[in-house]
């Protein structure tokens, strides 16, 4: 089975990011996405951050009744901050008879050279990129297989939702319903 791990904080998970999601499994070569939620990114500030649990019950309310689609907590469980380098070796050994590619949008791609021993990263996994505005994929890697794909994009960002809930704007239509639920139920980012 091939596996695109999409990582990511999802703090909340919104459209953007289950479209991105669901164009992957629909064109390309994929199995299923598992979405990574990261419990500590090393290039992001952690204070905005909701409890990695409570994004993980979001993740798994906005992906249910999809098969294709699983939330994972594997980097709950290594040493933090989360290395990509560190999750992708822990699942190849745990899942042997799985490929798994990275799934990453070109302003990522852009700094992969400065991901901890990406080299390893690029001879062992396929890199999906899907193009993001102002942001264009230069591929400089030598015997890297890398993946460029035209996902819809949604101009959505997980800050902009959180700067809406504080101010006490509406963010229908920007998360799944269940997410919404969960996030007025329990007063995240308030």
């Amino acid at each position: 089975m091939k596996v695109g791990l999409y990582f990511g904080s999802f703090n909340p998970i919104h459209h953007g990011h289950l479209i991105i999601a669901n164009y992957m499994l629909q064109n390309s070569d994929l199995d299923q996405i598992w979405l990574v939620v990261s419990p500590q990114n090393p290039f992001k500030q952690s204070a905005s951050l909701l409890n990695s649990y409570n994004r993980l019950n979001l993740v798994q309310l906005a992906i249910e009744g999809e098969p294709k689609l699983k939330a994972s907590d594997i980097e709950f469980r290594l040493p933090q901050p989360s290395y990509t380098v560190n999750t992708l070796a822990y699942l190849q050994e745990k899942y042997p008879t799985h490929q798994f590619a990275i799934i990453m949008g070109s302003d990522s791609f852009e700094n992969l050279a400065k991901w901890k021993n990406y080299e390893f990263i690029l001879q062992h996994c396929p890199i999906y990129v899907y193009r993001r505005p102002g942001h264009e994929v230069i591929n400089t890697f030598k015997n890297a297989t890398i993946n460029i794909l035209d996902a819809p994009l949604l101009q959505i960002s997980a800050t902009h939702i959180r700067n809406n809930i504080k101010q006490g704007n509406s963010i229908r239509y920007l998360v799944p319903d269940k997410v919404l639920e969960e996030i007025n139920r329990n007063g995240y980012y308030r």
